[in-house]
């Protein structure tokens, strides 16, 4: 069926569909009731074959708040997974049942392979260490609303750097603003792979490096903190080593800017301390909530009802 919609990475979307999808996030808030029923008859399927909390849920809010229902599993091993079931056979069936899929994978490529073999629309809830394209659109709307504008910024980008997929997700997007400038903060051994770098160099952004969030912080609009992940790592001794190397807290935000806005996709371990969370600065919270209204708007999207 060529005329369905799906969303594997956020290059699939122009840049006027994802100004389209922020301004239907922001009618939804405006006018709730005139989106209560749009969905109704819907079914969305979520396909979740990693943990996830927010994710998950927040595209079943997204669903339920549309007036449509939601099936699906929420780990491999509650499904036809378990028993070797392909992914595509997966997919396949549970596009008889639904009218859109929502899917995480830990395999890298595992959506694109979903998309070729359904007729419903498919969106990538993350895979492996690779897209994550809804919590991009989550931080477009978030850096949007905070700041105003999603072109003259510096970005921070901090902590995993490697195989963190919202932060490989979140460049290429912001590749395609104006005047935004790029400050990667890791340990040397979690540096943004190389052929981030080299999109960031083709499109001629400027962009630095560095291991000192104190050194970084002062110049910051935008500070997106990520977790060290234990899942990706296959070495644990090097896992427990790093994951402690950066830590947010009051003392080291008296070098930021009053209006930083501080961002994490969440979940976070420790390398926010709590102390933050009643920052004014603090938006991490704020960016889960963004990230309903930006999937009911994309579920509306990818539907084709206006």
């Amino acid at each position: 069926m060529e005329n369905v919609r799906n969303l594997i990475n956020i290059t699939d979307l122009t840049l006027d569909e994802i100004d389209h999808l922020i301004e239907v996030a922001d009618d939804i808030v405006a006018n709730p009731t005139d989106y209560q029923d749009i969905c109704r008859h819907k079914k969305l399927a979520t396909l979740f074959f990693e943990p996830s909390t927010r994710t998950r849920l927040s595209f079943e809010a997204a669903m339920l708040e549309l007036g449509g229902s939601v099936l699906g599993f929420s780990e491999a091993k509650s499904s036809s997974a378990a028993k070797g079931e392909s992914v595509s056979d997966t997919v396949r069936t549970v596009g008889c049942y639904a009218d859109i899929i929502a899917m995480r994978h830990p395999k890298e490529g595992a959506p694109i392979v979903a998309a070729q073999k359904t007729v419903v629309p498919i969106i990538n809830g993350g895979d492996g260490g690779h897209f994550h394209p809804t919590q991009t659109l989550t931080d477009l709307l978030t850096i949007k609303r905070r700041k105003g504008r999603l072109n003259n910024l510096v970005v921070g980008l901090c902590g995993d750097l490697q195989f963190g997929r919202t932060v490989h997700s979140l460049i290429e997007a912001m590749l395609r603003y104006e005047n935004v400038e790029f400050v990667l903060i890791s340990p040397n051994e979690l540096r943004v792979p190389e052929y981030i770098k080299e999109k960031m160099n083709e499109v001629g952004v400027k962009w630095t490096e560095t291991t000192s969030l104190e050194e970084a912080l002062p110049k910051l609009d935008i500070l997106y903190m990520t977790r060290v992940q234990r899942e990706r790592f296959f070495n644990q001794e090097d896992y427990i080593r790093l994951k402690d190397s950066y830590i947010l807290d009051l003392a080291k935000l008296k070098l930021a800017k009053e209006d930083l806005s501080i961002m994490h996709p969440l979940p976070r371990v420790n390398e926010i301390s709590v102390e933050v969370d009643d920052d004014p600065r603090a938006d991490y919270f704020f960016q889960a909530l963004c990230g309903k209204h930006v999937r009911m708007a994309l579920i509306l999207f990818l539907l084709g009802i206006k």
